[in-house]
């Protein structure tokens, strides 16, 4: 059964977790908006990896589901912010359907 003991470096964890992991997610989708393969199959990767440890955390203890949604919001905006400060890639036009993507689109 979940207990209401808090220790504050497991919500420390689960705060960073949980930010890391939602700019990983924020990376995973901007590789899957460029159809990156391989970009967002890694990105997916240690999305997963890394939220074993908040959701391990937080179903322990109820508490700390807050740190992990202020957590998931930090690491969701500063990633943006950051993604927009750089330069904008050049876009290739999607190929028609049926059509197979470049060998560019597929990094």
């Amino acid at each position: 059964m979940p207990t209401l003991e808090f220790n504050p470096l497991i919500g420390a964890g689960v705060f960073l977790s949980t930010g890391v992991t939602d700019a990983v997610y924020v990376l995973f989708n901007a590789a899957v908006i460029a159809r990156r393969r391989v970009a967002a199959a890694n990105w997916s990767s240690l999305w997963y990896m890394l939220s074993a440890f908040a959701v391990i955390s937080y179903t322990h203890s109820w508490i700390y589901v807050a740190f992990a949604a202020t957590g998931s919001w930090v690491g969701a905006f500063v990633t943006m912010t950051w993604i927009r400060s750089r330069p904008a890639p050049e876009r290739t036009a999607a190929p028609a359907p049926g059509e197979p993507p470049t060998a560019e689109l597929d990094r």
